[in-house]
């Protein structure tokens, strides 16, 4: 395993990500914990040791972070899945998957385990992917294993997935349709995404979102272009982690044969249309929409980086990593924008 990310801080990131592990997964009420993935993102923006000290002191106070638990039962291979969806048994997986990533190391591990796990990239709102995306970037075989208890002990699938024949490629088509769900807009909302997300899979008339999407080699280009654009159009969070959580895909790409790769598009995707009620059924902007908005003036990324720095909000810094990182691979200058505005460093769009 190759790090991907190279920190821009002289400091002790080292020291204080080796800290993470000690802490709960989630906070009180199920809410993620994103300390370790926070701070990488911080040094991936430039953000100085000072800084890293700083917005962890505040992080775990405000969320009252909480010590992890020690295993109670041991698991092995024939067993793991017994455990799987268990909040509870989140110390049991950790330390089932750190032997196993102890064994066969990172790579093996990942190819034989993902495909096990990748209907159930809801798991915590794409949580569990993340800390694995953000285990990847710091070339950590630890945190490989801290990441993948977390989806375990997380994981829920919300449809699985039948073979019907799929009525589109485009992923925005399926956010249409998706909207067109009534009974989706009887729904009450919770706070966690990942319970709208279960609550909107429960609907009899959701059941069949999940096979709507033709997959192929174009698809997650295509989910990023959708998502930030439902991003720009909204500012929504929900839309954020949609951006976001496509940077963490392409990150763990490299880990997943390519029909693993297609079964988390899908059920990424499946989770994202879960979520149109949460960002109030919005309308997608049209190409002559977008293409204002991608001319409009914002600050350099180093500025960007620079102020999303200095906030205690985890999802700015995430953001401005992510997006960062998007662009360079997309090409977009809507990721800049939308950064932008999400920073408040712009106005509303004209």
């Amino acid at each position: 395993m190759t790090a991907l990310l190279a920190p821009r801080t002289g400091g002790d990131i080292g020291e204080a990500l080796a800290a993470m592990s000690a802490y709960g997964s989630e906070n009180d009420g199920a809410f993620a914990n994103h300390a370790p993935m926070a701070l990488t993102a911080l040094a991936g923006i430039g953000g100085d040791a000072a800084q890293l000290r700083r917005f962890f002191a505040y992080y775990r106070d405000y969320k009252t972070l909480k010590p992890f638990g020690a295993p109670q039962e041991a698991l092995t291979g024939a067993d793991w899945r017994s455990a799987r969806g268990r909040r509870e048994r989140e110390p049991d997986l950790r330390a089932f998957f750190s032997q196993e990533v102890a064994a066969y190391g990172v790579e093996a591990t990942l190819r034989a385990y993902l495909p096990r796990l990748a209907p159930g990239v809801a798991a915590s709102a794409f949580h569990g992917l993340m800390r694995l995306a953000y285990a990847l970037l710091r070339d950590s075989a630890d945190e490989v294993a801290v990441a993948l208890g977390y989806w375990a002990a997380t994981y829920f699938e919300l449809r699985p997935a039948t073979g019907a024949p799929p009525v589109t490629d485009d992923p925005a088509e399926v956010l249409t349709h998706a909207m067109a769900i009534e009974p989706l807009h009887d729904l009450k909302l919770h706070e966690l995404l990942w319970r709208n997300m279960r609550d909107a899979a429960a609907l009899p008339a959701f059941a069949p979102v999940v096979d709507w999407l033709r997959i192929d080699d174009s698809t997650c280009a295509k989910m990023a272009a959708t998502g930030l654009a439902l991003f720009a159009a909204t500012q929504h969070f929900a839309a954020l982690h949609v951006v976001t959580g496509l940077h963490w895909l392409r990150i763990v790409e490299p880990y997943a044969d390519r029909v693993t790769f297609f079964v988390l598009l899908r059920h990424f995707w499946q989770g994202a249309a879960g979520l149109v009620g949460e960002m109030g059924f919005p309308t997608l902007p049209d190409a002559a929409t977008l293409a204002r908005w991608r001319a409009l003036p914002a600050p350099d990324w180093a500025t960007l980086q620079a102020a999303a720095a200095e906030s205690f909000d985890e999802h700015d810094i995430s953001l401005a990593f992510s997006a960062f990182e998007e662009a360079n691979v997309y090409g977009d200058p809507l990721y800049r924008v939308a950064l932008a505005r999400r920073l408040g460093m712009i106005g509303e769009y004209r």
